[in-house]
């Protein structure tokens, strides 16, 4: 189809358009995470996936709506490398307590000979030894400032310094221990998942009380299953001895000492021990825990219902009903809980037009909402959502069982809105990625960025969500798609080059794929979105190219419900608005001129 816009320039325009989506409180709002083992998956394949809900700086000074590449290299003895302080780390309320350290750099810690390429925004994603990483925010009983040189470490820098040395999933919890043990640890409770092509292990984190250094357990999730976490703690009895775990080694005596746990009362529970639960609100993570759970295994019959927040209602890792394939992957994210009693696009709250989306309020703040023996009932929230609107990105790796090792690992990175985003193939072996994905800001509209490439249309799509979602879905499934078959011929090509012994060819193969798959995405989402914007203005609906003009107006009920009925259709207008529970039928009737009031008000 043509674009009708194609040679406006429509920044002036935009910019006023977008004026709401620019003044998004500067507050994190937590982040959902998966990970399905090879065992679990329909080809072997093992994925990680993350939304970025976050709004604000990070540790590179930057905006976290984009892609860092880290390229490899080689450091030379007695060189250190320094750990920068996130300023994302302290509690996620408006307001509150950011760190305290005025310094960019915290401190420094030893440099190895050699680290590995990776790619990263406010987290480390892939590696180019293929190990993937994820991240979400948890609600600690202890969130201690930064201090430099003696908490030196939040889990966004934790998770690069993996990325940088290790190749295992194990390797890397054993590393973040590590360096928590020996560095200290600031900020948020954190949960960190790694992946590598054959396992998968989650670690979550917090303060120490007792000291510096911090308090961490790691678990291997167990194959042919898959992990979901959600801004909660998801690891619950630490006992001596047991097997595919490890925790740190103050774990038992600073609990003890803290009061929060006794040996008399048997197994650590890592949740109840170090956390009061959920992060923001009754049900804010365990009902995204529940319905990705609850979506892959429906025969479970999971109740989105729970007693409290320490629930074991939801188990650390579960087996899906049937193995996972590519496409079910790609769309975790996105959703509003369609079809259940929670769905976000039913209601009067979504408006006439299936709007998903709300605006956060009060209710909605991440302040500390409950402890040992209080809660807080607030007014109320609208179930937290995995698609928000305030996502920054969202992405899912993989490691792909058939291919060799240099080819196997992809990112697919979504700015924006998973819902409305589209997922765009990176190598993790590629050296660039289009330029679009590596810069932005959410106080300045650039359209040439593909976080406002995508935000745009996002916000845009809220003026006649379900009908404008019918157009972005279909545009969206053909291009991811459309990735698809090329990234495997692009497979192909980068394995012929190897198999000849040409390293570099390889590279530049996955590189090339990478740049152009990017740009031509941004490319297309544009021209979609020009289209859109003349195909939904001003309440009707325009064919551009037939020039053909409907005016679709409201559904039945949102006429009922909003008094459609009383408005101004006949001149005994004051005696209609006086006339209760009027039920609109949507039918014309023909009356008389003379007729009295009465008489019309039967045939309504």
């Amino acid at each position: 189809m043509q674009n009708p816009l194609k040679n406006v320039d429509l920044r002036l325009f935009l910019s006023l358009l977008l004026l709401t989506a620019l003044v998004i409180p500067a507050t994190v709002s937590g982040c959902t995470i998966f990970g399905i083992t090879p065992g679990a998956s329909e080809d072997g394949t093992v994925y990680l996936g993350h939304t970025n809900d976050g709004v604000g700086m990070d540790w590179r000074k930057r905006d976290d709506i984009f892609v860092t590449y880290i390229p490899p290299a080689t450091h030379q003895p007695g060189e250190k490398r320094p750990v920068f302080f996130d300023p994302n780390s302290g509690s996620d309320a408006p307001g509150s307590k950011q760190g305290s350290s005025s310094n960019h750099v915290l401190g420094y810690i030893d440099q190895v000979p050699s680290t590995y390429g990776y790619y990263t925004g406010a987290y480390g994603m892939i590696n180019d030894q293929n190990l993937m990483s994820a991240e979400c925010t948890d609600y600690a009983k202890y969130e201690p400032q930064a201090e430099e040189n003696r908490r030196l470490f939040y889990s966004s820098e934790l998770s690069n310094v993996a990325l940088e040395r290790c190749t295992g999933a194990e390797e890397a919890v054993l590393l973040v221990g590590d360096l928590i043990d020996r560095y200290g640890y600031y900020g948020t409770g954190e949960t960190l998942i790694f992946a590598d092509a054959e396992e998968i292990w989650v670690i979550e984190m917090c303060g120490n009380p007792d000291g510096v250094g911090g308090l961490w357990v790691a678990q291997k999730v167990k194959d042919g299953e898959i992990f979901v976490a959600a801004n909660t703690f998801r690891i619950r009895d630490v006992s001596p001895g047991m097997p595919d775990m490890h925790y740190s080694d103050n774990l038992f005596s600073v609990a003890e000492r803290a009061g929060w746990w006794s040996p008399s009362d048997g197994p650590l529970d890592w949740l109840e021990t170090v956390s009061y639960g959920e992060y923001s609100h009754p049900y804010y993570s365990l009902m995204r825990v529940w319905r990705i759970q609850d979506t892959l295994a429906p025969s479970l019959k999971l109740s989105p219902f729970v007693e409290d927040t320490y629930t074991r209602e939801y188990p650390f890792s579960i087996a899906p009903d049937e193995k996972v394939n590519f496409s079910t992957t790609l769309n975790l994210f996105r959703d509003h809980y369609e079809g259940t009693e929670f769905d976000r696009t039913a209601g009067l709250a979504a408006g006439p037009f299936g709007n998903p989306y709300r605006v956060l309020g009060p209710e909605d703040a991440h302040t500390n909402f409950q402890n040992e023996t209080m809660l807080e009932v607030r007014a109320g929230a609208y179930p937290r959502a995995i698609s928000e609107i305030f996502c920054s990105y969202s992405y899912i790796t993989m490691i792909r069982p058939d291919l060799p090792e240099e080819v196997a690992g992809v990112l697919w990175f979504g700015p924006a809105v998973p819902y409305e985003t589209v997922y765009t193939p990176i190598y993790a072996r590629s050296e660039h990625l289009s330029s679009s994905y590596t810069s932005g800001s959410r106080l300045v509209y650039n359209p040439d960025t593909a976080y406002w490439t995508f935000c745009l249309l996002t916000n845009w799509a809220g003026l006649a969500y379900n009908m404008m979602i019918v157009d972005i879905q279909e545009e969206q499934q053909s291009l991811e798609a459309e990735s698809l078959r090329l990234l495997m011929q692009t497979d192909q090509q980068a394995v012929d080059r190897l198999t000849a012994g040409d390293t570099a060819g390889a590279t530049a193969v996955m590189t090339n794929f990478t740049v152009e798959r990017g740009d031509l995405i941004i490319k297309s989402w544009k021209s979609l979105t020009a289209t859109m914007i003349v195909k939904y203005s001003n309440g009707l609906l325009t064919d551009p190219e037939t020039e053909a003009v409907e005016e679709p107006g409201y559904p039945d009920w949102w006429y009922n419900d909003t008094g459609y009925q009383y408005g101004p259709r006949i001149y005994q207008y004051k005696e209609l608005m006086d006339t209760p529970d009027l039920t609109y039928a949507g039918t014309r009737v023909i009356v008389s001129k003379e007729m009295p009031f009465d008489g019309i008000l039967k045939l309504l």
